[in-house]
């Protein structure tokens, strides 16, 4: 019997912040076990330089990632869709794991103000890991 390992996606309006953060805390904590994807719905140019300061700080570079524009064909692939604010705008599809994170969207603010929304992503990830693998 062949296994294949879970997989995830993390999306949010920019796919410049919050989902980009989420997506590098699970490809570093789950060490390659789960599969990861990150989109957004109006992604941005590039992400957010915070953001990118705020996951150094923990030792996760996600400075190679670009935003990705969100589509159909990725959340179909995925087991498990984290939304992040962009209510609508993700596809249902039937017999997948929607799991909708309320967090404070961290563009335009500081570096004191990303680090309890990046800690929160943290622990949120850190859970959702433990049920994927389980």
């Amino acid at each position: 019997m062949t296994t294949t390992k879970p997989s995830v996606i993390f999306v949010c309006v920019h796919n410049a912040g919050r989902s980009q953060m989420a997506a590098g805390y699970m490809r570093h904590l789950s060490e390659g076990a789960v599969e990861v994807r990150s989109a957004g719905s109006m992604p941005k140019d590039q992400i957010n330089p915070v953001a990118v300061e705020a996951m150094l700080e923990e030792g996760i570079d996600i400075r190679e990632e670009q935003p990705k524009v969100l589509t159909p064909e990725a959340v179909e692939a995925s087991d498990a869709v984290i939304t992040m604010g962009c209510g609508d705008a993700c596809p249902y599809y039937p017999g997948k794991r929607y799991e909708d994170w309320v967090l404070e969207d961290p563009a335009g603010q500081g570096i004191d103000a990303v680090r309890p929304i990046r800690d929160e992503i943290k622990v949120r990830v850190e859970a959702l890991l433990a049920d994927l693998i389980k």
